[in-house]
């Protein structure tokens, strides 16, 4: 009964908030109102203009994609562009297992014989390094990161890595629609065999 109480109290704050600015919009103090914080913030406000661009999130991205090009080969790259994530096979004894990296997901564990999804490594790799903007890495580059981490030191990331049942930040339904696709692509990828030689009669 409090929660409700509390609750409506809340929104009725807001609805008399509402209220009076609508009544403040038409009188004369309101240019005053809002000509103050830009007094106020003006000068920052056009320092962080300034050195606001809009392009430089792209431009690194464009950057991260041709650093991972230069790293992966030429099948792995192939299936990033067209599929949008990497298929790595486990390297690990006795492991039957590939993982799929997605940018900003969990690593998916999967065994490719049958499709069985294992479950979900949770792991990031933020940029310490930018002085601006959001932390996380560049799409490309946290692909990179995973799969270097991965050829690095499978097992370690593996055994450090948070744990999660299949689905958990993953839908279920994309991730074998994931396989599905990546199973067709392998097919269409497969290099075919050389037909036989036709040897001109005589």
């Amino acid at each position: 009964m409090a929660l409700a109480f509390g609750t409506l109290a809340v929104v009725l704050v807001a609805l008399l908030s509402l209220l009076a600015l609508e009544r403040l919009r038409d009188s004369a103090l309101l240019p005053t109102l809002r000509a103050l914080p830009v007094r106020l913030t003006g000068a920052r406000l056009h320092a962080l203009a300034d050195s606001y661009d809009p392009g430089r999130e792209l431009r690194a991205e464009q950057r991260a994609r041709e650093l991972l090009r230069s790293c992966v080969n030429e099948e792995e790259w192939s299936m990033y562009c067209e599929l949008g994530f990497l298929r790595v096979n486990s390297t690990l004894a006795r492991e039957d297992c590939a993982y799929l990296l997605y940018p900003h997901k969990p690593i998916l564990a999967y065994v490719p014989a049958c499709g069985l999804i294992v479950g979900e490594y949770c792991v990031e790799f933020p940029d310490h390094t930018r002085p601006y903007g959001s932390a996380r890495l560049p799409d490309a580059d946290d692909v990179l990161a995973k799969w270097m981490a991965l050829a690095a030191d499978e097992r370690g990331l593996i055994e450090q890595a948070n744990m999660h049942l299949p689905g958990r930040q993953i839908r279920m339904a994309k991730a074998r629609r994931d396989l599905a696709r990546l199973a067709s692509w392998e097919r269409e990828h497969q290099p075919r065999p050389a037909g036989p030689s036709s040897v001109p009669a005589r």
